[in-house]
């Protein structure tokens, strides 16, 4: 495809290409996508996701877990990976995996009522295994980088437990 073709996707495209559902589906729509090459998404934080139940009354602190930062960021590189051949069923057919991040760096707190953009890019493929750099923006300033994500497609049956045998 070429480098002019774009799209925007909803909730049903994005619930057709990952398999997450709530709680953790952490993207909600996709502004713009060129297969193969790059991927603008958005997530909107909201203190009425599960993660804040906890968080005590009176409690000043409500940033956003740094983990389902990186998540949500990774999912959204997921979905620039599967956008021409999703796969949500993680039983058959390949299977995406994350592997190693390198350059990882968090810049400040993410709120609710925050909104995320995320951006991805594939930087390199190499057959079944493709390197994604990119970054997390709220109101246009940095809250996450990546120097570079491993993503790598595995068989399904290749990832299955091997079948026990009966010993004597």
């Amino acid at each position: 495809m070429t480098a002019e073709w774009r799209t925007t996707a909803g909730q049903a495209a994005i619930r057709r290409a990952l398999p997450h559902r709530f709680p953790m589906l952490l993207v909600d729509r996709v502004l713009d996508v060129v297969p193969g090459e790059r991927i603008t998404a958005v997530k909107a934080v909201s203190c009425n996701e599960p993660w804040y139940r906890d968080v005590p009354e009176g409690a000043e602190d409500f940033a956003y877990p740094q983990v389902l930062l990186m998540e949500s960021w990774c999912q959204a590189a997921g979905l620039l990976a599967t956008w021409e051949d999703p796969n949500p069923d993680v039983l058959t057919g390949r299977v995406m995996l994350f592997g190693a991040v390198t350059g990882l760096a968090y810049h400040g707190p993410v709120l609710p009522g925050d909104v995320l953009e995320h951006r991805a890019t594939i930087t390199r493929t190499l057959g079944d295994t493709l390197i994604i750099a990119g970054e997390s923006l709220v109101d246009g300033e940095p809250v996450l980088t990546v120097e570079s994500a491993v993503l790598a497609f595995r068989p399904a049956e290749e990832l299955r437990p091997a079948a026990a045998t009966a010993t004597a």
